[in-house]
């Protein structure tokens, strides 16, 4: 009997699906009788009801738009995207008078909701968000992790470790299948990622002051936008001839601005996983990233990689040179960065399978 299944997510979604999200969810569709429930724009997919994209109208309409689609859908499982959601799922799991299983998925975590994004007064509801984090996990008969180190916010949550830990699938055929560049000899790296404080921007931008004063030849692009944007603009402006942001740009961009650079830096505090560290690898980039979160998990320092304590500006500052200095040690370590990537590449049906069987799991009454 194939599983009824209702997924609820914040993540905002776009319908028409893009091609490469469409991949994902055909192949749940091909192992489960599916809906789902999720913050987005558009139409035209019945498997999808949409809900305003805005926190302030998402949230309260949440718990009676999961209880409507229980009654319509009457699944077996229900999966949460985040703790947050779970409590929404929750009230409207008891307002349907609902037996479904709940598994909630743990992306990284939760605390860096009020601390690691956005304006600093998101820190004065931290405590609250803290607790409904806990709650949310706490409530869940099955839980998702994306690493070790997902899995341990899961049990220091509810005492036990996450019921399945695997990636969430992203579709990088397109760094994987673009013909390799070779390492370019200009001294180059590059940051992709969310200009926020979890990303540790303030301090990518003290440290690369440090290399650009003692290596004026050193380039840095960064790419990506957030809201410690004014940070990247000084930094450009006062290193003009160092520094290039491109605030936003397609997958072809990212790959150009990858071969491009030596390598990736990436000085994060704690992150879920790191997608853009398999982008690097898929391109035979190396990484200089920080030894914290889920980074670990993939990237092996000296092997494929420069790890560093997360927040110790000399140490990026001295990763960072090395990759500068030394152009065979930056070829080294990304040609097994791509090695490390064949062993992470994830096909769809691969991911639906996986999902298939916690669910699977779960139902049987795995915690």
């Amino acid at each position: 009997m194939t599983p009824r299944v209702l997924f609820v997510g914040r993540g905002r979604l776009s319908l028409p699906l893009e091609p490469w999200l469409a991949k994902k969810w055909d192949a749940l569709s091909e192992v489960f009788e599916l809906h789902v429930l999720n913050a987005g724009t558009g139409g035209g997919d019945d498997r999808f009801t949409l809900l305003p994209p805005s926190a302030q109208a998402f949230y309260p309409r949440l718990s009676f738009a999961v209880a409507t689609a229980i009654r319509a859908q009457r699944p077996d499982a229900i999966v949460a995207s985040d703790p947050f959601v779970a409590l929404g799922v929750r009230a409207g799991r008891s307002l349907a008078r609902s037996r479904a299983r709940l598994v909630v998925e743990v992306h990284g975590d939760p605390r860096t909701f009020t601390r690691g994004y956005g304006s600093p007064l998101r820190r004065t509801v931290a405590p609250f968000a803290d607790a409904a984090a806990r709650a949310g996990i706490r409530g869940a008969d099955s839980t998702r992790a994306l690493s070790k180190f997902t899995s341990s916010v899961v049990e220091r949550a509810r005492g036990l470790p996450a019921t399945a830990c695997f990636p969430t699938y992203s579709d990088l055929d397109a760094f994987a299948e673009a013909p390799l560049a070779p390492v370019p000899y200009e001294e180059r790296l590059v940051f992709v990622g969310a200009l926020e404080a979890y990303k540790n921007i303030d301090g990518l931008a003290d440290a690369w002051r440090r290399v650009a004063r003692e290596r004026p030849q050193a380039r840095l692009t960064i790419v990506g936008q957030g809201s410690r944007r004014a940070v990247v603009d000084r930094l450009v402006a006062d290193l003009p001839g160092s520094v290039e942001h491109l605030p936003a740009v397609e997958p072809a961009g990212v790959i150009d601005a990858l071969d491009s650079a030596r390598g990736l830096v990436l000085p994060s505090f704690p992150e879920g996983l790191g997608r853009v560290v398999l982008e690097a690898f898929a391109r035979a980039r190396t990484v200089v990233a920080t030894d914290a979160g889920g980074i670990p998990d993939i990237v092996t320092d000296q092997r494929d990689g420069l790890l560093v304590p997360p927040g110790d500006t000399g140490a990026l500052v001295a990763a960072m040179t090395r990759v500068l200095d030394d152009h065979e040690l930056a070829v080294r370590l990304g040609d097994a960065g791509r090695v490390t990537y064949a062993g992470w590449h994830q096909t769809p049906a691969g991911f639906a399978a996986a999902y298939r069987d916690l669910v699977d799991r779960s139902l049987a009454g795995a915690r």
